[in-house]
């Protein structure tokens, strides 16, 4: 029962590492929609650069909520009724900068275009920080009873653990996707990408970094997957400089990936710390459903996870190459005939 238990566990946060690795970038070139350029070519070029792969990164949050759901139901009951009020939040956001992503080329008017712009950014940026601060308050904890509620109303959750999760997140995907459009773009957008990921990466990087280096103190061990981590953000920095896009979103990759690892591992077996009572913590054991269903969906994920990265990896290669503002056709508008 531990056994499975602490699979699920481990996939569930890597479910969670993977849509921030993936999904942070959309998000970050989402949040640069309306301050990087103010050509709109070069806004329709980051907006393609995002296109063919924006909604299957965001596969990775769902399955990851639902996981939770099924693996560990006491721990999906307790964290997403106490976050109530940041999960709505993160939703409504979730919707705005879909359908901003979908809306926003359909009409042909400035105010409809900013309208749309503005709503894919703020979309994206709340996106980003309710997700880290989820995710920050996870290793922290909140004041949960015996019951596993939490006590001291709706927004108890409200703390510097939420603050610097939340920054730590929008500052994650907001270098991600600097990098990413290094990476995807070329002439003058690739070169501003560039000097904008070296001007932020360091002081975006601060608040996960303080969270990665505060969580695993009682384990020693754990401090050399921070350092590895700290390592990565520097490698990321030093190729970027270098103009070698790939290696950098690479490094800026590992830097997140080592660094929640360290975090979660820190915190295992308990999984929702209670800040009232250590016995009030849920565990990998006292959260989980029971031996079967978690044999059951090991199972079932080993056939379907393949064939999700299998998609994913075929659509990147398809849309591998670099975007230019020749590359975008001019604004067009369908005859009237044809749109009645």
């Amino acid at each position: 029962m531990e056994t499975l238990a602490t699979i699920w566990f481990v996939l569930i946060i890597v479910l969670w590492m993977g849509y921030l690795f993936l999904d942070g970038f959309d998000l970050g070139v989402g949040m640069l929609m309306p301050i990087f350029t103010r050509d709109e070519r070069q806004k329709r070029v980051l907006l393609n650069s995002i296109g063919p792969v924006w909604d299957g990164n965001e596969v990775w949050l769902i399955t990851a909520a639902g996981a939770t759901f099924a693996a560990f139901p006491h721990w999906y009951a307790s964290l997403f009724s106490a976050l109530y009020v940041p999960l709505t939040l993160c939703l409504l956001a979730l919707i705005f900068r879909a359908v901003a992503i979908e809306y926003r080329g359909k009409g042909h008017t400035q105010a409809w275009r900013s309208f749309w712009t503005w709503a894919m950014a703020l979309g994206s940026l709340g996106t980003a920080f309710f997700v880290g601060a989820l995710l920050a308050i996870t290793s922290t904890g909140l004041p949960l009873n015996e019951h596993g509620d939490m006590v001291g109303g709706a927004f108890a959750w409200i703390g510097w653990p939420a603050l610097l999760g939340g920054l730590g997140g929008v500052g994650f995907a907001l270098v991600h996707g600097l990098v990413y459009l290094g990476l995807k773009t070329e002439g003058p957008l690739r070169a501003k990408a560039r000097r904008w990921a070296l001007r932020t990466m360091l002081p975006a990087s601060a608040p996960f970094l303080i969270w990665f280096c505060q969580a695993p103190a009682a384990r020693t061990g754990l401090l050399l997957v921070v350092a590895a981590s700290v390592l990565a953000l520097a490698a990321s920095y030093l190729s970027v400089r270098a103009d070698a896009e790939k290696r950098a979103f690479a490094f800026h990759g590992l830097y997140l990936i080592a660094g929640l690892g360290a975090v979660f591992a820190a915190v295992y077996p308990v999984i929702l710390p209670s800040t009232l009572d250590p016995a009030h913590s849920l565990t990998v054991t006292s959260a989980s459903s029971s031996e079967y269903t978690l044999g059951v969906m090991l199972v079932v994920t080993g056939i379907f996870l393949p064939i999700i990265i299998g998609y994913q990896v075929f659509s990147y290669r398809m849309f591998l190459g670099r975007l230019r503002e020749t590359h975008i056709p001019e604004a067009h508008r369908l005859p009237v005939a044809i749109r009645s």
